[in-house]
């Protein structure tokens, strides 16, 4: 029979050892038992239990001695203390100290059999809590940051880094490079991941709209506010706000925001009522904060307030080796989407993409797979469903042996001089990538890897 847990009975009395083991064995428990305090860690120390019975006086060890040390050792433990009337007190003050419950002796063997059953639900219960925030935490972690080049082997490394700290974190990179994924994984990695992740556009708004959202308002504050309203900072109390396009926010906000990071306290629009709320900062940028605070038009104080850990992203035209990974996922994504059964893209296709210096990043390349979905007609994605307007850098009129030297000299670079990598964009084999540069002339740069 399946036994419904595991008890450890301690007890320097051998009646009650006896009597409380064969309760429980007759309820269908798994029962093992110990006279002392030293006995009961020598027997911890050969298996796992749920429950401890521990009784308040033994001569050995007395029972807050040995839930102390049983706490240190087997922190997952479910201790349970027994006692007599008059150390009623005690029993209480190890409740204090991290005991689950206590009984009183005399024993009633319903009330006592409650006691374990309920003990053991609420073990149950913690574990599957535990389970279900990590089964969570990995759901929240985005499916989209994909990558295997060196520069995103950097990104995920920083990530590593600074998710589990409580830093503000400055995301810079090119209008989509991804830098709300990275906001995200940067959250997911956090202790606040399962609090909320607040996203405001900055640059969506205009200054007194961007103030409601971010300070929140009070009914009347201005014409429309019917209602009082939170603000983004107070929605993320406990959590994560990630200020998307924080370049393009005005002197005036520059200046309520720097305070609200340094007291970490906001005020309503409409109100002169102080609120204290507790988050952590994220924020991002596709412009040069630097040059902007030259400018005079970034406050400099508040760049170095968020400029504590910085995290460049590249533009996929210099990861080019990521794209078919990118395409992968966003083909898998767009057949369940859309009922097709893709399976792939040619080569050919591939080396097309490659070719391509994708100005809007990854959200082009994900639109540009959406339109060549909905043009296939075939299991395999091919040239001719993309619809990208690849420049033929003045090669009309080329032989086509300039033609061949030009291109594979070309991805050759693009690809950082890996010729394992060019090859296969390529469609050869390496050993003919390799004759054919020969044959051109092509040199390893001196600072290169091949």
């Amino acid at each position: 029979m399946h036994s419904k847990g595991s008890i450890l009975i301690v007890d320097d009395e051998l009646i009650v050892r006896d009597s409380l083991s064969k309760w429980f064995q007759e309820e269908g428990y798994d029962v093992g038992t110990a006279e002392g305090g030293r006995q009961a860690l020598t027997v911890l120390a050969e298996r796992d239990w749920d429950i401890a019975l521990v009784d308040i006086k033994m001569p050995d060890m007395d029972g807050i001695e040995l839930q102390r040390r049983l706490s240190e050792v087997k922190p997952d433990l479910t201790i349970i203390i027994m006692t007599g009337y008059a150390s009623v007190e005690t029993a209480v003050a190890a409740l204090k100290s991290g005991a689950y419950d206590y009984v009183v002796k005399p024993f009633d063997p319903e009330e006592m059999a409650h006691t374990v059953r309920n003990a053991l639900a609420h073990k149950r219960a913690e574990r599957e809590n535990l389970a279900l925030k990590e089964r969570v935490a990995e759901a929240s972690f985005p499916p989209e940051l994909i990558g295997q080049s060196a520069a995103m082997r950097a990104v995920f490394d920083a990530i590593e880094t600074v998710g589990p700290t409580e830093a503000t974190v400055l995301i810079t990179g090119e209008s989509g490079t991804g830098k709300e994924l990275v906001a995200r994984a940067i959250h997911a990695a956090s202790p606040r991941r399962y609090n909320r992740l607040v996203v405001a556009h900055c640059g969506a708004l205009a200054e007194t709209l961007l103030e409601s959202e971010l300070f929140g308002h009070e009914k009347g504050a201005f014409t429309g506010a019917q209602y009082r309203k939170k603000g983004i900072f107070e929605a993320a109390d406990g959590g994560t706000v990630f200020l998307d396009e924080i370049g393009d926010i005005s002197l005036k906000t520059q200046t309520d925001l720097l305070r609200v990071l340094q007291e970490r306290e906001i005020t309503r629009v409409g109100s002169n009522q102080p609120i204290h709320v507790d988050f952590r900062c994220v924020a991002a940028t596709n412009k040069d904060l630097e040059a902007l605070v030259e400018q005079g038009s970034f406050r400099p104080d508040l760049y170095y307030r968020l400029n504590v850990f910085r995290i460049d992203l590249p533009p996929l035209r210099r990861r080019r080796e990521d794209i078919p990974l990118l395409v992968d996922h966003f083909v898998r994504k767009f057949a369940s989407s859309m009922n097709k059964p893709i399976q792939g893209v040619s080569r050919a296709a591939i080396n097309m993409l490659m070719q391509y210096d994708w100005p809007g990043n990854i959200r082009e390349l994900e639109n540009a797979v959406e339109r060549a979905m909905v043009m296939a007609r075939t299991g395999e994605l091919q040239e001719k469903d993309f619809t990208l307007r690849i420049p033929h850098n003045g090669r009309s009129g080329m032989t086509l042996e300039e033609v061949e030297r030009a291109h594979i000299l070309e991805v050759v670079e693009q690809c950082r001089n890996n010729q394992t990598l060019a090859a296969q964009v390529l469609g050869i084999d390496r050993v003919t990538l390799h004759n054919k540069l020969k044959k051109y002339g092509w040199k390893r740069p001196t600072d290169e890897a091949l």
